[in-house]
């Protein structure tokens, strides 16, 4: 009984959220007549069209909620050059009210059908690939009649298997090879299922492509703060969810959980999800009620919580990000892979699961803990080890991020609409859609004293203090924002920014750069060279200088203040690129004052940096230094900027030929590839790969654009998207750079990997290059990124 209220309670709780998402829902859903197209929209007409054959929402079914999300994660970075339809799965049982995207209907039940399916497709000249998700038991009816489908079918087809059994007999490997062999491509979601089909059923290698299973990018909300909204503070939260069936074998987490409460008193086991519709027709609740019978029997109803609904995903992901540990206890060995162990890992969650291949796939010894199907003695044990050790669960928590994070939706679209253009044979052409602005993070990032150095993650690590360097940068996106959009909360930051850099400022002149969290200097400033720092903060009080008339008065002139005192020792600066951050500020600054003692300024740092490039470079080598290292493109922007205000040939020609030179060291077939900050590239010797910073390439897209404005090159134009979309996954490992979730940057691309951490240099460098795009964007320059 007591257990029943505690289940309405929940129930109760996430009620009011439903129902706003069934609002949500019932506003962006209209009904689709049944195997009639619907009218699609004018303006994709001419868009390459994707069709999706598989199971969708309002279906509950695991492959319909996948398939929504991937649809979903196209459309959110492919909607310009992709449309994505649907033809639904059904049995014919329930007439189901469908979203618009869903063209057409299939009663996989009717061999007739399929027939007419195929010849609907074939006379669709809009439809360039056909993308069927299989599960065995969506065709099991008609299996000929599917067989017959693809035959028929005269477009590309590719097919994702959700199931790959290993050791088939003779006629199931008969089926699959069939089906290889009228497709395109294969996707599998494990590398253990790509191994099974070309050992096992001898499909070719080279058709499969593997694109893991997608996961969500999350904000990674504190433990406490929503285990406190859902009522469960202090307590240790064990956590499954999905679709109740036996396979599921729930009752193994219940039989292991009084050893574990002997323990872990505090311990808590939360049972998500309603009855598998299938299972419900042949058996009703008699699964759940089993459950139920042992739950008592146990007596356990203060340590387990039926959630029985079908949680709508914001809920449902806040209940894995509150998990300390997440259970995944099938006993079908031959589950390929499941989206509920994807969901739980990409929620940092801590996850103990029994040997399938998903997971032995996934899980290492620094990511989770594997135990044997149905041993409830070893999954007590695993429970309780993890549950005594904090530092453990932690350690596997960002390990399992870590591990997850590629196989996020976006990087999942990524892939599939790379396959889609390789499949395609210069049919479809995708181009990549700009994320909607966000200062969310960056702001996030900020307290009254300006914006924090680093993050764990997405969360300010306050114990890292604070730049000059960044705040000069934060202050320098920020205008830039306000000079698009003129919104009055900007000029709150904009303040912030600005008071920092004047803080930091010495009676000298010279600018500290490093300031801990209680506002204190650090040694640091005595430590290190702070040329750079000083140079950065030009350039951000000559923007805002230069923006006299817009921003309020008080700000312009608080700005020159603080330039003028520093420009009286900037003259004395060698550093290279202090000198061509300098410039870039003094020649804003110069846009709205003319005075001469800055134009000689300017020239006395810019023809610095002509005798280094003299010095230095030659026939191969058109360079200012021996090396390219850190912010490169800076120098020959720098120069561009000295041929505007003097008009002296040598600046812009040494200023076009050094850019060109980087640029054609920086661009490959993999788009952009800036130098690592792991390995200079120096003269006479190769570059070194990975640790690719964001920075760089955010200084490389400004760059691009003043380069594009002042030539009209449109192969300058073309460049600045490409680097761009470096950000959104045109890059060496087809990975999002920015985080569209939480609207941070990751800290950059490393061999393997992306750094999970989302500090302030890489997102103000983010947002710095998206500005520039978009004002690039709202000129009317139309430049097509592509992949």
């Amino acid at each position: 009984m007591k257990n029943e209220l505690v289940t309405k309670e929940f129930e109760h709780m996430i009620a009011l959220k439903q129902e706003w998402s069934d609002l949500e829902n019932a506003v962006d859903s209209r009904i689709i007549p049944r195997y009639v197209e619907s009218q699609p929209n004018h303006d994709s007409l001419d868009l390459a069209e994707i069709l999706f054959i598989t199971s969708y929402p309002p279906r509950v079914c695991g492959i319909a909620t996948y398939s929504q999300d991937l649809i979903k994660a196209l459309n959110n970075k492919f909607s310009n050059s992709l449309s994505i339809r649907v033809c639904a799965l059904e049995t014919g049982e329930i007439n189901y009210t469908y979203p618009v995207e869903v063209k057409y209907v299939l009663n996989t039940s009717l061999a007739a059908e399929y027939e007419k399916l195929a010849a609907t497709i074939n006379n669709d000249h809009r439809i360039k690939i056909v993308l069927i998700q299989h599960e065995f038991g969506f065709f099991k009816l008609q299996e000929q009649s599917f067989l017959q489908f693809l035959f028929e079918l005269s477009k590309p087809v590719v097919i994702v298997f959700h199931t790959v059994l290993p050791h088939p007999d003779k006629l199931l490997k008969t089926k699959i090879f069939s089906i290889a062999a009228v497709c395109e491509s294969i996707v599998v979601m494990t590398h253990n299922s790509a191994a099974i089909l070309t050992s096992d059923y001898g499909v070719p290698e080279p058709k499969i492509t593997v694109i893991a299973h997608g996961t969500h990018l999350v904000p990674h909300l504190s433990k406490d703060l929503l285990k406190r909204k859902y009522g469960l503070k202090g307590r240790r939260v064990l956590t499954t969810f999905g679709l109740l069936s036996s396979g599921k074998s729930i009752e193994t987490t219940i039989k292991a959980l009084p050893a574990i409460i002997s323990q872990c008193p505090e311990a808590v086991f939360l049972i998500i999800g309603k009855t598998h519709p299938e299972v419900k027709k042949t058996e009703g609740e008699e699964y759940r009620e089993s459950l139920e019978q042992k739950v008592k029997l146990y007596e356990l109803s203060d340590h387990v919580i039926f959630i029985n609904k079908y949680l709508a995903l914001p809920e449902l992901l806040e209940f894995l990000q509150l998990t300390d540990i997440y259970l995944f206890t099938t006993n079908d060995p031959n589950q390929a892979v499941s989206g509920t162990f994807s969901y739980a890992m990409s929620c940092a969650c801590p996850i103990i699961s029994t040997p399938i291949p998903h997971a032995r796939e996934v899980l290492t010894g620094d990511t989770g803990i594997i135990f044997d199907f149905r041993n409830a003695q070893q999954l007590s044990d695993s429970v309780i080890r993890l549950l005594k050790n904090e530092p453990l669960r932690r350690s596997i928590s960002s390990n399992t991020l870590q591990k997850i994070v590629s196989t996020a939706w976006e990087n999942s679209a990524v892939s599939h609409a790379m396959l889609f253009e390789k499949i395609s044979c210069g049919k479809i052409t995708v181009s990549y859609n700009l994320p909607e602005l966000n200062l969310n993070h960056m702001k996030l990032m900020t307290t009254n004293t300006g914006i924090i150095q680093f993050s764990k993650i997405n969360q300010p690590d306050i114990e890292s203090g604070y730049t000059l360097d960044d705040n000069a940068r934060a202050l320098v996106a920020m205008c830039m924002h306000y000079q698009l959009t003129g919104e009055d909360k900007d000029v709150h930051f904009i303040l912030k920014y600005l008071n920092f850099i004047k803080f930091c400022q010495q009676p000298t002149g010279k600018f500290f750069n490093y300031v801990d969290k209680e506002n204190n200097f650090t040694s640091q400033n005595k430590n290190t060279n702070l040329d750079d720092a000083n140079g950065r903060a030009v350039w951000a009080l000559g923007f805002v200088a230069s923006l006299n008339g817009l921003l309020p008065q008080e700000i312009i002139s608080e700005a020159i203040k603080i330039l003028k005192k520093s420009l009286d020792r900037i003259a004395n600066v060698h550093s290279t690129r202090a000198m061509a951050f300098a410039i870039k500020g003094i020649y804003f600054y110069q846009i709205n004052t003319r005075l001469p003692e800055n134009l000689v300024l300017i020239k006395t740092l810019a023809d610095r940096l002509v005798q280094m490039y003299k010095h230095e470079s030659g026939s191969t080598w058109e360079w200012f230094e021996g090396y390219l290292t850190y912010a490169n493109s800076i120098l020959p922007e720098a120069m561009l900027y000295t041929w505007l205000l003097t008009g002296d040939a040598i600046y812009r020609d040494i200023a076009i030929s050094s850019f060109n030179f980087l640029v054609s060291r920086t661009f490959n077939e993999n788009g952009i590839e800036v130098i690592s900050n792991k390995h200079w590239l120096k003269k006479g010797q190769k570059a070194g790969h990975f640790g690719e910073q964001p920075i760089d390439v955010a200084y490389t897209v400004m760059t691009l654009s003043k380069f594009y404005d002042v030539f009209g090159d449109k192969a300058y134009g073309k460049q600045m998207v490409t680097a761009f979309n470096w950000f959104l996954g045109n890059n060496r490992l087809h990975q999002i750079i920015y985080n569209p979730c939480t609207g941070g940057c990751y800290d950059g691309l490393e061999e393997a990997h992306v750094n999970l951490n989302q500090g302030a240099e890489s997102t103000v460098s983010y947002l710095m290059a998206r500005l520039t795009i978009e004002n690039f964007k709202n000129l009317n320059k139309p430049i097509q990124p592509h992949l």
